[in-house]
């Protein structure tokens, strides 16, 4: 379903039905994947829908597949008794009306592992621990009255080999505070008071009251005039595009200055990217099959009691999908808009719509290229213009947004943006862990660490990846000056010598290249992985979190392209014992060399948290670049025109002395 825009109206394009295979998942199919599902009697009174997916066809059914034939369309949906526990796949022929499989999945013995958590055991959660009568102590021993007024926090329990703990459903819950109904209670914390509860016996398995200072007092939120009159300093600043945008959209295809690629989404993963390419003459070369966010974790520091398990999993507990907003002209997104609605199946597998979920607009960042030359007088310049596709989800207290940006030189980058509210515990002495953000609070240190999953297919599916340092010459005979330096290249040829660490010191970065294609110089053609400053996971080898989020402790791994290895910590994140996902996918030690490949890229910040990100948070940016290498003759931007000064360049004002203000094509 689609939805364009321009910043004086919004018109609904309607839901279409699937015309390709890629398409996402419609409301109609979700029904019909319900339905079939319960007339196999799979879908009783206590059980719940954890996710349900598009089972996408393999890359040799889409390479068969023409417009107008039969789609052959099947839905993946992971089912959860909510009375005992038990988890149980379901594959489903939408076309064929048949069930295709079920599975079984162990959860109860080691490495145990669970689905991520569902809607209703938000609110058992929260009837569970209102009802326990030590937490209602608690609470008015802190001098609660009204404890409609306390909100139940229901967060991921992860996994410690703690007594009573192991093979169950669990959910652990902290308190905050809502004093009026327009407060915000991440402002208010109660410290101290912290029930572990298993979500099948529906009882709290673990209670403690550590006690704590009192709870902190209440301070506006943010909304506009909350801390004071708002500036009136700035003036409007106008996005127009008068003759509409320059991509075309079809369903979910979408084709922008030499790029075309599908736009998917999933309940899990959010936003993904199909089929990206890039036409190059009269063809399209593909670059990247598809791209996503296979994981994220977000590990705490602090050792305390009430906080040393704090690691979500965002994607594999919560997910990134159905947390997705609904994104508001004018204010996420500027300019020409055409939005993607989005549908997923909630926890009985009903279709839920989300209408505006990813945003699509153009934007102008900028010089593409310029010289001025003073040999021949002549002065050229471009301006460069990208297309952002993004959606955002707010997970709890904080907010993220995923940007992937495509530019008409061939770069591509992904940009996740972070906001939101940092985290606060209620103490007047934060210790080594914490920053103090207000006399009665501070924010603990942690880490937003994110992994995309890259099924690169650069100018076809035979791919290897070379690791490309940038180093000084040590040899004095041939470096007798001491400034020469050069490139060397690594190439990874299995996927045991497949986890790799970035170091900006030789500026390294991963060129992924078909060696059976070559541009007009004899070079293989590529495109090179450029990571940021990026840290890896900071906790202790071994430990809980190392082991359940070991993708994180490596910027690179790349593996043998395999459609059921589609999370970089395995299908099953949630209270799982470690080992999953890239490890496990490495173990089998496949060959990487002219293949169909995988690149998995960790990427995230290190958040020691300032007093500026209370009480909320700028956005802080994390991701990384893919650019051409070698896989163009030349600048692939050389046709494109001058800018005109009533367009992207304006003209100079003033009174001809050089007194004025403007701008021209910089």
């Amino acid at each position: 379903m689609t939805v364009e825009a321009t910043a004086d109206a919004a018109v609904s394009a309607g839901p279409p039905p699937a015309r390709h295979p890629l398409d996402p998942l419609t409301a109609d199919e979700l029904v019909r994947s319900r339905d079939l599902i319960a007339a196999a009697g799979l879908l009783g009174d206590a059980t719940r829908v954890a996710l349900v997916q598009l089972q996408e066809p393999l890359k040799e059914q889409l390479a068969a597949w023409s417009p107008g034939a039969p789609l052959d369309r099947h839905t993946f949906t992971v089912l959860l008794d909510g009375d005992t526990g038990t988890v149980t796949e379901v594959v489903v022929a939408l076309d064929e009306g048949r069930i295709v499989s079920t599975r079984e999945v162990s959860t109860r013995e080691h490495p145990y592992g669970q689905p991520g958590l569902v809607a209703n055991e938000l609110l058992v959660l929260d009837e569970i621990v209102k009802a326990e009568p030590r937490w209602q102590a608690a609470m008015r021993a802190r001098g609660i009255s009204d404890l409609s007024t306390c909100k139940v926090l229901p967060l991921s329990a992860g996994q410690f080999a703690l007594p009573d703990e192991a093979g169950r459903r669990l959910m652990r819950a902290i308190t905050l505070y809502q004093e009026q109904p327009t407060d915000i209670p991440w402002l208010r914390p109660i410290e101290g008071v912290i029930a572990t509860v298993d979500l099948i016996e529906r009882r709290i398995i673990a209670f403690a009251d550590h006690g704590g200072p009192p709870i902190p007092p209440r301070h506006p939120n943010f909304a506009e005039g909350a801390w004071g009159p708002t500036r009136d300093t700035l003036r409007p600043l106008a996005i127009t595009q008068p003759e509409g945008p320059s991509f075309t959209v079809d369903g979910a295809a979408v084709d922008w200055e030499g790029w075309s690629f599908r736009v998917g989404f999933d309940a899990r993963e959010g936003l993904v990217l199909h089929q990206l390419g890039f036409r190059d003459g009269d063809r399209v070369r593909p670059i990247i099959h598809r791209a996503s966010i296979s994981e994220m974790v977000v590990p705490y520091a602090d050792p305390h009691p009430m906080r040393f398990w704090i690691s979500y999993f965002d994607e594999g507990e919560y997910g990134l999908g159905r947390l997705a907003a609904s994104l508001t002209l004018g204010c996420d997104c500027l300019g020409y808009i055409h939005y993607f609605d989005a549908v997923y199946a909630d926890d009985r597998g009903n279709p839920v719509t989300l209408p505006r979920a990813v945003c699509m607009h153009e934007e102008d960042v900028g010089v593409l290229w310029k010289h001025q030359d003073h040999f021949s007088g002549t002065s050229e310049v471009r301006r460069s213009r990208r297309l952002v596709v993004s959606f955002w989800a707010a997970i709890g207290n904080y907010d993220y947004g995923f940007f992937w940006y495509l530019y008409q030189d061939g770069t591509i980058e992904l940009d996740v943006k972070l906001t939101g509210i940092v985290f606060s515990v209620a103490t007047p002495e934060p210790g080594p862990y914490a920053t103090q953000v207000t006399p009665e609070l501070a924010a603990p240190y942690h880490q937003h660490l994110f992994n995309a999953r890259l099924d690169v297919d650069v100018d076809g599916t035979a791919n290897t990846v070379e690791e490309v340092d940038v180093v000084p010459v040590e040899d004095e005979a041939e470096n007798p000056y001491g400034n020469a330096f050069t490139t060397r290249v690594t190439v990874i040829e299995r996927e045991s010598e497949a986890a790799r660490l970035a170091d900006a010191s030789r500026s390294r970065r991963w060129r992924i290249v078909n060696r059976g294609r070559t541009n007009h110089v004899g070079n293989p053609v590529g495109y090179e992985l450029v990571p940021a400053s990026n840290p890896v996971l900071l906790a202790r080898p071994g430990s809980s979190v190392a082991e359940r989020a070991a993708f994180a402790t490596r910027h690179l791994w790349v593996t043998r392209a395999d459609p059921a290895e589609r999370y970089a910590a395995g299908p099953y994140p949630n209270q799982h014992a470690g080992g999953a996902g890239l490890p496990a996918y490495q173990a089998a030690d496949r060959d990487l060399v002219d293949t169909d490949v995988v690149v998995w890229h960790t990427f995230g910040c290190t958040h020691v948290p300032r007093s500026e990100d209370w009480p909320v948070m700028p956005v802080e940016h994390t991701g990384f670049h893919l650019r051409p290498v070698n896989f163009f003759d030349r600048n692939p931007t050389l046709d494109l025109p001058r800018s005109s000064p009533g367009a992207e360049c304006s003209v100079q004002h003033g009174d001809g002395t050089g007194n004025g203000h403007g701008h021209a094509c910089h």
